[in-house]
C-alpha cells in the first residue's frame, strides 16, 4: 500500500499545479492520497477482501470576502481547473462571511513519525492468516465452556490502512504528513442467540494487535455472557472497560469550544458571565490531553488549515486547563488558537489520551462489591449539551459483579449519563492502554451511573 501513496514532492507539485490554476483573492488545497487493504469474516469464512486506493482535492476559494470549496477525485489538468472554477464561482454566489480569517502563509511542523511498514505490507494474504489466527483461538478459547465453543458464530473486520496529508495555500504553506492505522475487532454469539462478545484493537502498527488474543477475548465473553437475566434499571456502579470507555469520553471533546463556553451556551460557561477554565471540573485523578508528538497517539500535527498543532492538556489533575479556540474565536478572544479540537465526537487530529491509573480490570472488579461490568457501547446520542448528556445501550457482554466477582451474566440497558458528570463520580481508574489509532483510554470505575431502560437486545 505504502508505494501507491503521494509521496511529499508528488503531493507538493500537484498542489502548486492547482494553485496556479487559481484567480481566487485566496486559495487553500487540501489533498488526501489512501490506500488500505480490508477483509471481512463471518461464520469461519473470509466473505470479502479487497484493496482501495483514493486520492481527493477539496479546494477552497475566497473571493472578496466570500468563501466556497469543490471537491475532485481526478487529477488531470481539465478536471482540476474545473474544481477550482466551481470553488470560485460558488464563492462568488455565496454571502460574505463576517467571521472569514485570511488563509495562512507559511509554517513551522515538527515531523511525526506515524507510519509503519508492517501496516502499508499487510496484503491480502497476510490479512487472511491474521484472521485464521483469530478463528482457531476463538474456537479453543480455554476453560471449562458451557458449550461447544467451535459451534460460536464469529465474525468481523481488518483494516490496514496508509495515508497522507497536505495543506497548501496561496500564500506559501505547505504541510505534509503520512501515517499508518490499523484496526481488527470481531463478534462471537452462540448458536441459541442468547450470548454475545466482542473485542476490539488497533494502532498505528500491527504490533498492537494479537488476532488470537482478541478470537479467544470476544469467545469467552459470549460463552459467559449466555442467558441474561434483568436487573432492575437505576443508578449503579460500572466498570467500563477501555474500549467502552473510548466510546464514552470523546463525547466530552466536543463541548470543550471556546465559543459555545464564553457565550454562556456550554456545560463549561459559569453562571454570570465567563468560563470554568481554572476551575475543578472532575475527579482529580483525571488528566485528558491532545498531543501528537506524544509516542502513544502519533497524531497529525497540522490541522485542515494546516495550523500547527501542539500538546494541549484538556483537564489536569481535574482542572479545566484548556478549552478549544478556532483561529477566528482566538483573534477576537486575543489568545493563541489550539487548532483541531472541540469539534465532532473527539476526533481530533492530534490525538486523544485520558491518562490512567495501574489497575488492571480484573483488580478494579476484586474492589467492587456491586455492580455492572460493561463491555462496550453502541447507538450513542447526545441529548443536552449544557450538561455533555448522552444516550447509548451496552452491548456483546454485561455482567453483574457481586463481592468483587462476577456472577451472572445481565440483560442489556439502555443508558442516559454524561461522560463530564461521570468522571466527577470517579471511584477508580484503570491502566490506559491503545484502543485505536490516536486514541489511549483506561478503564474506569464510576459510581452512581445511570441505566434507564432495559433492552432485549444481545
Amino acid at each position: 500500500m505504502a508505494d501507491t501513496l503521494m509521496t511529499r514532492d508528488a503531493m507538493q507539485t500537484l498542489a502548486k499545479r492547482i494553485l496556479a490554476l487559481s484567480s481566487a483573492d485566496e486559495t487553500r488545497v487540501n489533498i488526501s492520497s489512501d490506500a488500505a487493504g480490508n477483509t471481512r469474516f463471518a461464520a469461519g469464512d473470509i466473505t470479502t477482501s479487497g484493496d482501495t486506493e483514493d486520492t481527493v482535492i477539496s479546494i477552497t476559494s475566497t473571493v472578496g470576502g466570500r468563501r466556497a470549496s469543490s471537491t475532485t477525485n481526478l487529477m488531470d489538468d481539465a478536471s482540476l481547473k474545473r474544481a477550482v472554477d466551481t470553488a470560485e464561482r460558488l464563492a462568488r454566489l455565496s454571502p460574505q462571511d463576517p467571521e472569514l480569517v485570511p488563509e495562512l502563509g507559511p509554517q513551522q511542523y515538527q515531523n511525526v513519525d506515524a507510519s509503519n511498514a508492517d501496516v502499508s505490507d499487510l496484503n491480502a494474504a497476510s490479512r487472511a492468516h491474521a484472521v485464521e489466527q483469530l478463528l482457531i483461538a476463538a474456537r479453543a478459547p480455554g476453560g471449562a465452556m458451557p458449550i461447544d465453543p467451535a459451534t460460536l458464530f464469529v465474525a468481523g473486520f481488518l483494516e490496514a490502512r496508509s495515508g497522507a496529508r497536505g495543506v497548501a495555500t496561496s500564500k506559501g504553506l505547505f504541510a505534509y504528513h503520512a501515517s499508518t492505522d490499523v484496526s481488527l475487532s470481531c463478534t462471537a454469539r452462540t448458536p441459541d442467540g442468547t450470548g454475545s462478545g466482542y473485542a476490539s484493537a488497533g494502532g498505528r502498527a500491527w504490533t498492537a494487535v494479537d488476532p488470537g488474543a482478541l478470537g479467544r477475548r470476544a469467545a469467552q465473553k459470549a460463552l459467559a455472557s449466555r442467558n441474561p437475566v434483568a436487573i432492575e434499571p437505576g443508578r449503579y456502579t460500572v466498570i467500563l472497560e477501555p474500549r467502552a470507555v473510548a466510546d464514552f469520553i470523546p463525547g466530552l471533546m466536543g463541548s470543550l469550544n471556546a465559543r459555545s463556553a464564553d457565550e454562556g451556551r456550554s456545560a463549561f460557561s459559569r453562571k454570570g458571565g465567563g468560563t470554568k477554565l481554572g476551575e475543578k471540573i472532575v475527579d482529580e485523578r483525571i488528566t485528558m490531553l491532545s498531543d501528537p508528538f506524544d509516542p502513544d497517539l502519533r497524531g497529525q500535527p497540522f490541522d485542515s488549515d494546516g495550523l500547527p498543532l501542539k500538546r494541549v492538556v484538556w483537564i489536569e489533575n481535574g482542572v479545566l486547563k484548556n478549552l478549544a479556540y478556532s483561529r477566528f474565536w482566538a483573534a477576537k478572544k486575543g489568545v493563541e488558537p489550539t487548532g483541531g479540537g472541540g469539534g465532532g465526537f473527539g476526533r481530533n487530529p492530534a490525538g486523544l489520551k485520558l491518562a490512567g491509573g495501574t489497575k488492571s480490570v480484573d483488580e478494579l472488579i476484586a474492589g467492587t462489591d456491586r455492580g455492572v461490568l460493561v463491555t462496550h457501547f453502541f447507538y450513542i446520542r447526545s441529548l443536552d449539551q449544557r450538561t455533555v448528556l448522552l444516550t447509548g445501550l451496552t452491548r456483546d457482554g454485561t455482567f453483574l459483579i457481586e463481592n468483587g466477582k462476577i456472577t451472572k451474566s445481565i440483560k442489556n440497558f439502555r443508558w442516559n449519563d454524561s461522560p463530564l458528570l461521570s468522571l466527577a463520580r470517579l471511584a477508580d481508574i484503570g491502566k490506559a492502554e491503545p484502543v485505536e489509532a490516536g486514541l489511549v483510554m483506561p478503564s474506569l470505575k464510576i459510581n452512581d451511573f445511570t441505566f434507564s431502560s432495559l433492552s432485549d437486545a444481545v
